[in-house]
């Protein structure tokens, strides 16, 4: 499988066995149907989200995408918890694209991500 943004291979990364694709260059992650929501719940599994949020910032305004497992449009989403947080998902399959440094953002809300929302801007 290659990643949405960049196009790089992925790389399988497992955290108490779940697995999750994540991008040998940019460092995205490939969340299948509702893996990104078990996670979420889990002590530690931020660890995965190893990117640097610069490249995650800078890869986020790429507008097209395509689903890495069956090539539909990814849908682009706002967390309604963190407004300032953009990732994209799958209609058809499930699954979730979070740019590096958006899945420990989504996993910790925290008095800065108030701040953020108040300055986020629009999605285009």
């Amino acid at each position: 499988m290659n990643c949405p943004k960049c196009k790089a291979a992925m790389e399988i990364v497992v955290f108490e066995d779940i697995e999750v694709d994540r991008c040998t260059a940019c460092k995205g992650l490939w969340f299948d149907s509702r893996e990104n929501e078990r996670l979420k719940s889990m002590r530690g599994s931020e660890i995965i989200d190893s990117g640097d949020p610069k490249t995650g910032r800078k890869n986020n305004t790429i507008p097209y995408v395509r689903c890495p497992r069956d090539g539909n449009p990814l849908i682009r989403m706002v967390d309604p918890a963190q407004p300032h947080l953009w990732y994209e998902t799958c209609s058809t399959c499930g699954g979730a694209y979070f740019d590096a440094g958006e899945f420990r953002d989504y996993k910790n809300l925290t008095v800065l991500d108030f701040i953020k929302d108040l300055f986020a801007k629009p999605r285009a």
